[in-house]
């Protein structure tokens, strides 16, 4: 073999590999983006610095989580509505999102013994007396 016929055989193995390399990456169909409306979300975005600017001001943390019981507690007063929304960074078909209204002091646990093993974000969207809070906890079930 001389050195014309080695050329041509490693540009048609890169050639080779890169056809294949194309064809895996447009075969996927299992791509999560972490939103689906990103724009939109993009401009609410000073909204929810807003939120996040108040519940740092606030005196108590809102969430709080037991491993050992898998149990999530929301430190919320009585009144306060909203949104929990239990986030899998590596799956969205697993997210969860449950609406809260605390109308009992004593009924603020959500149980989490259902979801899958692994990493979570659990953020806590909510409003009290007419403003708007925020808070996310990252969690390992």
């Amino acid at each position: 073999m001389n050195w014309g016929n080695g050329i041509i055989l490693v540009f048609v193995a890169f050639v080779a590999v890169m056809a294949t390399m194309v064809t895996i990456c447009m075969k996927q169909d299992d791509l999560h983006l972490v939103t689906e409306n990103y724009y939109e979300e993009e401009i609410k975005y000073q909204e929810h610095i807003d939120k996040v600017t108040n519940s740092q001001h606030s005196a108590k943390n809102a969430l709080s989580f037991d491993p050992q019981s898998k149990v999530l507690t929301l430190n919320l007063p009585v009144g306060a509505q909203g949104e929990l929304h239990l986030f899998r960074p590596s799956d969205a078909r697993m997210d969860r999102k449950i609406a809260v209204d605390i109308q009992n002091a004593a009924a603020n646990t959500v149980n989490l013994k259902s979801l899958q093993s692994g990493y979570w974000k659990v953020k806590l969207n909510w409003e009290e007396k007419g403003q708007g809070f925020f808070e996310e906890q990252k969690i390992d079930l």
